[in-house]
């Protein structure tokens, strides 16, 4: 199995604000995004830039994946930007407003230079052309849900429930496993929205989701704790495992545990489970 990496929680920072880029070093949570795009005024887009790069080969973020978002290179900013991020090497290069394999295809010289993309899922016509973007290749290691961008583009209401982004989540989820993506959640707006944000963490691991983004570090806490599977859950997938591993079952493709039918298939998820609980306790 490919290590897996906890990715419960990821925290959008701004770049241009080196308070907060210096705060995340210490944060609780697991994946740090650098933002270039959404969170920077356009006077600020090179301040940002110099410090993310420069935040990153510093380091000291400790187990924390590191990413930048970077702008899009339609605009301004965005190949000088993708230029930076690749020399900088982070752990990963988000890019925003993909809408077909052939945007991301543009990103080509991240692949070249090693360093892997995310792409946020944010507009109409991604939604039409998710399978194709999940398998573009070119280094694609995650899909990044981008609700306030897709809300706007479909005209509907984004509330704690998303029930008019239940088709459009569902299928994300669904194009990122039939391609081994990672996928993350997209943000929830109320900062002081305590139950609200519980409640839409909860919804995001029910469809299926590796973790949340988040816009504020007083989030992290609930990402991670519905991000992380329960004690119950592996506990279980430990017995499944440990009942496969018995040299009586090991041509068997259904055996019994406990009472209840367990196929391979069952396997396969609980040793899944395993690592992302084991590698949470490592971080």
């Amino acid at each position: 199995m490919t290590a897996v990496r906890p990715r419960r929680s990821a925290l959008y920072m701004p770049a241009a604000n080196a308070r907060a880029i210096e705060k995340a070093r210490e944060l609780p949570c697991d994946v740090v995004i650098l933002d270039l795009e959404d969170a920077v005024a356009p006077d600020a887009k090179d301040l940002a830039r110099d410090q993310a790069a420069l935040a990153v080969r510093a380091g000291g973020f400790g187990g924390r994946e590191v990413v930048i978002r970077v702008n899009g290179l339609d605009t301004p900013w965005g190949l000088e930007d993708l230029a930076a991020a690749i020399n900088a090497r982070p752990d990963a290069i988000l890019v925003p407003k993909v809408s077909s394999a052939h945007d991301l295809r543009a990103y080509g010289a991240a692949e070249a230079g090693g360093v892997p993309l995310w792409a946020m899922v944010e507009t109409c016509a991604c939604l039409f052309a998710l399978s194709e973007i999940a398998g573009a290749g070119v280094g694609l290691a995650a899909l990044v849900i981008g609700t306030n961008d897709l809300a706007k583009e479909m005209r509907c209401r984004l509330t704690v429930e998303r029930a008019a982004l239940a088709g459009p989540l569902s299928l994300s989820v669904a194009a990122a496993r039939a391609h081994g993506l990672v996928i993350l959640d997209g943000v929830f707006n109320g900062i002081d929205d305590d139950e609200g944000l519980l409640r839409q963490c909860d919804q995001g691991a029910e469809f299926g989701f590796d973790g949340k983004t988040l816009i504020h570090p007083r989030q992290i806490e609930a990402a991670n704790r519905a991000f992380t599977p329960a004690a119950d859950e592996v506990a279980w997938s430990r017995t499944i495992v440990a009942a496969f591993d018995s040299p009586e079952n090991a041509a068997k493709g259904v055996i019994r545990v406990e009472g209840r039918m367990v196929e391979r298939l069952h396997l396969v998820e609980a040793r899944r489970l395993i690592a992302v609980a084991d590698a949470i306790a490592r971080a």
